[in-house]
C-alpha cells in the first residue's frame, strides 16, 4: 500500500493503488483480469469471460431499480509500458512507483497506467458500493486496447444485455466525448544490404533523447519532436560530404505513442571522427533551435560504441536515411467540419534494425475513411521509392457522434448540476473502443468522459488528482439519474 489508497475518493483511489502494483501490459492482461475476478466473486457477483479475455462483471439494480434500463461501464485493462532509458524498472515484476507533483499524480520515469487505470478503479469501486441506487450495470472490462484495440474487435457481444454505454477512457475533464477517429497501422520493412566493417575506424552510438513523446493521437497536434525522423534528418543532412558507415538504428517503441528516443551507431574513419562530430552536432543544434519551445529537454550525445562485425552498404544506408526522412509524420488534415479537431495524422512509430532488416512501424489514423486510405497510400509510395515491402494491418472503425443520443442529455444535465458547469462536447482524434462496440451492437447508446490526465503514453504521464474526486460524482450521478 501507498499513500495513493488514502486520496479521495478512497474507494477509487483504493483500487487504483492496487493496480499499480499488477504487470497489465497489451497481451499481458492475465493477472489484473484475475484481480478484476476475484474483486467481482468476492461481492457475489455474476462474472463471464468471452474466448478472448474481456470481463463482463454484472450487478443487479438496487430495490426499486431492478427493471430500469441496464447501463455499461466500459474501461480497458491494459497500460502502455513505457520508460526513461536511464529508469531502472521491469514492467513484468515491478510496481509502478508514484509520486505527487504539485496537484498531479504521475509515477517515477514511467508511465503510470492512469490510462486506463482509473476508469478500471472506478468501477470496481462501484461495483463494490453499497450505498449507490442504480438500475442494473453491466462491467466491460476489456483487453488489449492500446495496440491496436483488439480486445474489443474480439468481444462476445452476447454477453451484453445494456444499450446504453459509459466508455471511461476519456482525458480531459469538463468534456464529453461523442466521437473518434478509426485507424490502422502499416509495416515497412526494408532488407539491409551489408558488408564487413571496415578497419581504422571509431564506433560511435549517436544519442537522441529527452523529448516528450507523448500519445499519438491526442497530443499529435503538439508539434512535439520525433526523435527517430529527426535522428534520421541528422545522419541525413551530413551524410553526402562526411565519411561514415551506418551500422545501426532504433527508436521509439508503440504504435501509440510518438517516439521520444533514438539511437544510431556509425563508424566513422580515425582521422575523420572530429570532422563528423562538428557536422553532426551542428545538425542537431539546427534541430534544437527549431524544436527549442516544445522540447526543451532535447539532448544528444556521442559516445563511443564496441564495433560491429558488418556496416551498411552506402547506397543501402541511403535508401534508409531517405525512408526516415520522407514518410510522413504528423498532422495530415484539420477537419473542415468541428473547428479543431485533427482529421487525419500518421506517426512514424518506430524503426528497429536487427540483422539484414530494418523494420518501421506506421501508426495512421482519420474521422474519415477515405483519407485514411489516402495516407496509407501515401506511405506504400514513399515505402516503394526505397524498394521496401509494406504490410497493411486491419484497422479499426470510427465513432460518428450522435447529438441527440439520449445518454448525452443525461449526462449533460448531471454535468451542470452536479459540478456547476456545462460540459464541452467534441469528438476526439484518438482511438476509442466506442468505434467497434457500436458495430457490434447496433443501437449502442454511448458517450465517453475522464478525469484530467495529461500526457498518456509517455513517462510524463500524470493525472489530475482533485479530477478524479469530480469525474466520480459525476459517474456516479449519471448511475443514478439513469435508473430514475
Amino acid at each position: 500500500m501507498t499513500f495513493v489508497a488514502d486520496l479521495e475518493p478512497k474507494a477509487l483511489w483504493a483500487h487504483f493503488d492496487q493496480i499499480l502494483t499488477i504487470p497489465r501490459g497489451s497481451k499481458e492482461e492475465d493477472q489484473i483480469r484475475a484481480f478484476v475476478v476475484s474483486v467481482a466473486e468476492r461481492n457475489g457477483l455474476e462474472t463471464l469471460v468471452d474466448g478472448t479475455g474481456n470481463v463482463v462483471v454484472k450487478k443487479p439494480g438496487t430495490p426499486g431499480k431492478e427493471n430500469a434500463p441496464a447501463v455499461i461501464l466500459q474501461s480497458h485493462l491494459d497500460m502502455v509500458n513505457e520508460k526513461n532509458s536511464d529508469v531502472d524498472h521491469d514492467f513484468d515484476t515491478d510496481p509502478i512507483r508514484p509520486v505527487m507533483d504539485d496537484e498531479y499524480l504521475k509515477a517515477d520515469g514511467t508511465t503510470l497506467g492512469s490510462d486506463n487505470g482509473i476508469g478500471v478503479a472506478a468501477m470496481l469501486a462501484i461495483l463494490e458500493a453499497t450505498d449507490l441506487d442504480h438500475g442494473p450495470l453491466e462491467f466491460l472490462f476489456t483487453i488489449d486496447e492500446e495496440t491496436g484495440l483488439t480486445g474489443a474487435g474480439g468481444l462476445d457481444p452476447s454477453m451484453l444485455d445494456g444499450r446504453t454505454l459509459l466508455n471511461l477512457d476519456s482525458e480531459e475533464e469538463g468534456t464529453v466525448t461523442v466521437g473518434c477517429a478509426g485507424g490502422a497501422d502499416t509495416t515497412v520493412r526494408l532488407a539491409l544490404d551489408t558488408i564487413p566493417a571496415p578497419e581504422n575506424c571509431v564506433t560511435l552510438k549517436l544519442s537522441l533523447e529527452g523529448l516528450r513523446g507523448g500519445h499519438s493521437g491526442i497530443d499529435i497536434h503538439l508539434q512535439r519532436g520525433n526523435a527517430v525522423q529527426l535522428l534520421g534528418r541528422m545522419i541525413h543532412g551530413i551524410s553526402h560530404g562526411t565519411p561514415g558507415f551506418l551500422a545501426g538504428f532504433q527508436g521509439g517503441n508503440k504504435h501509440n505513442a510518438i517516439p521520444r528516443e533514438a539511437w544510431a551507431t556509425v563508424m566513422v574513419p580515425e582521422d575523420q571522427v572530429e570532422v563528423f562530430t562538428e557536422a553532426i552536432v551542428t545538425q542537431y543544434e539546427a534541430v534544437k533551435g527549431e524544436y527549442a519551445t516544445v522540447e526543451p529537454n532535447m539532448d544528444f550525445t556521442i559516445t563511443e560504441a564496441p564495433a560491429p562485425s558488418e556496416v551498411w552498404t552506402t547506397f543501402c544506408s541511403w535508401d534508409v536515411l531517405n525512408l526516415l526522412v520522407a514518410l510522413p509524420h504528423g498532422v495530415v488534415a484539420m477537419s473542415q467540419d468541428i473547428e479543431g479537431l485533427v482529421e487525419t495524422s500518421t506517426n512514424l512509430a518506430a524503426a528497429k534494425s536487427e540483422g539484414d532488416l530494418l523494420t518501421v512501424l506506421m501508426s495512421s489514423r482519420s474521422s474519415v475513411a477515405t483519407a485514411l486510405d489516402w495516407i496509407r497510400q501515401k506511405i506504400r509510395a514513399v515505402a516503394g521509392q526505397a524498394d521496401a515491402k509494406v504490410d497493411e494491418h486491419d484497422g479499426y472503425p470510427g465513432w460518428k457522434p450522435n447529438l441527440d443520443s439520449r445518454i448525452l442529455q443525461v449526462v449533460k444535465s448531471v454535468h451542470t448540476r452536479v459540478l456547476g458547469n456545462n460540459p464541452h462536447v467534441e469528438a476526439v482524434h484518438a482511438g476509442l473502443e466506442c468505434g467497434i462496440i457500436g458495430e457490434m451492437v447496433p443501437g449502442m447508446d454511448m458517450i465517453s468522459f475522464g478525469p484530467q490526465i495529461e500526457f498518456p503514453h509517455s513517462p510524463d504521464e500524470r493525472v489530475k488528482v482533485d479530477s478524479v474526486g469530480r469525474f466520480y460524482d459525476l459517474l456516479t450521478a449519471v448511475l443514478e439519474e439513469s435508473a430514475s
